[in-house]
């Protein structure tokens, strides 16, 4: 099954295991937990096994994501009630393959003006053969009404052993191609699987925000990696705020990208080469 490659949540994977073996899949899920905990990883799983085929490319899976206004490419990201009612009317439609459709919704909480209204009409009278997965970080991030339409399923914190091997690693993976420029970001990103690539993104995430706090001045205590305090103390000497602002924007559009289905290999590359000249 795909869910078990769902790692460190057995709650949330064997309460979706009876939900199919019973086959009493609800029409809507929260995904409630802190980033990290494996929310999107377990939906896709789920999607999965519920749509009989893998991959993101499924005609019947759907991910909507925040983005920014049509008129402002670096405005603030959000879910609007155009995506919601796009989700409305590809959920009118018949499935295309499965015998469901499912659609995710990643970082639900950020949903903007009325959008929450409008969704809530979806959830009232949900459309058949249709399952939707809210990815929320905590139950409090959307109005009480959408959450009592969902069946929660909570995922706790991980244990950080996996975060910090894929930390080191990005960390390798940066200085390498600093010193030997274009051969090395090719070498270290061919034949990059997605999994892989988006651990990757997340490690490069928090390196800048620790790389910010250090600028900051902020205690070690703070940082993701406190062992290294003094080695990114360093290294954000030659960084300015607005070059670390950039390189979060940069590691959160690769994020939203692997998710769009973008290759792995092009969004690292991407991530790998702004890093290199300080997200310039």
């Amino acid at each position: 099954m795909a869910l078990e490659r769902v790692l460190d949540q057995p709650r949330a994977v064997e309460l979706l295991r009876r939900a199919l073996a019973a086959d009493r899949v609800a029409h809507a899920y929260a995904f409630i937990g802190p980033t990290g905990a494996g929310r999107m990883t377990t939906a896709l799983a789920f999607a999965e096994e519920l749509l009989g085929s893998a991959g993101r490319s499924h005609p019947d899976l759907h991910v909507i994501v925040p983005t920014p206004p049509e008129s402002n490419p670096r405005g603030a990201r959000a879910i609007r009630i155009g995506a919601i009612r796009e989700l409305e009317r590809q959920a009118s439609l018949r499935p295309a393959m499965a015998r469901r459709k499912v659609f995710i919704i990643d970082e639900a909480e950020r949903m903007t003006g009325e959008t929450p209204q409008a969704f809530l009409k979806t959830l009232e009278e949900p459309p058949a053969a249709t399952v939707i997965i809210l990815i929320l970080p905590r139950a409090r991030a959307v109005p009480a009404t959408l959450l009592s339409r969902c069946q929660v399923v909570r995922f706790a914190p991980r244990a950080d052993a996996g975060g910090a091997a894929a930390r080191a690693q990005a960390l390798e993976i940066l200085a390498e191609v600093k010193a030997q420029g274009v051969d090395a970001l090719f070498r270290r990103t061919d034949r990059l699987e997605r999994e892989r690539a988006e651990a990757l993104v997340d490690a490069y995430w928090l390196f800048c925000r620790d790389l910010l706090l250090a600028k900051a001045g902020a205690p070690s205590a703070l940082l993701i990696d406190s062992d290294r305090a003094a080695e990114l103390s360093r290294e954000a000497e030659g960084w300015s705020v607005d070059q670390i602002v950039a390189a979060v924007d940069v590691c959160r559009q690769a994020r939203d990208a692997l998710l769009r289905n973008v290759a792995p290999r092009l969004t690292l590359e991407i991530v790998l080469s702004r890093l290199a000249l300080r997200a310039a």
